[in-house]
């Protein structure tokens, strides 16, 4: 079931809000950018991950077909989400860290 989860990262610099099921299941990236932070996350739909503060703070990180937009606060570095375009599909998508959510219940 969905839930609305408030988020931040590490600083509170850049706040979010994300209504996303995490009992769907949630999953760990392996490519080569979020194999080395362990971004752990769970799918975000448009219209359900909104950005509360700090888009001034948020630098986008690309790499390759820059299609995927890694998302990190300037200040402390936390990486609060990411987006995916998919040009072929005509869709995007949101990878939430689940780090980054207040509340969350582990064992969810």
């Amino acid at each position: 079931m969905k839930k609305l989860y408030s988020g931040a990262c590490h600083c509170v610099a850049v706040r979010f809000e994300a209504n996303v099921d995490i009992s769907a299941g949630t999953w760990k990236c392996n490519c080569s950018i979020c194999a080395k932070v362990r971004f752990w996350s769970v799918d975000g739909a448009p219209g359900e991950v909104h950005l509360l503060q700090g888009a001034d703070e948020l630098v986008d990180y690309g790499f390759n077909a820059r299609n995927v937009h890694h998302y990190f606060c300037r200040h402390c570095g936390g990486r609060p989400y990411q987006y995916v375009d998919l040009p072929a599909e005509g869709r995007r998508y949101y990878n939430v860290n689940i780090a980054c959510l207040d509340g969350v219940d582990i064992d969810e």
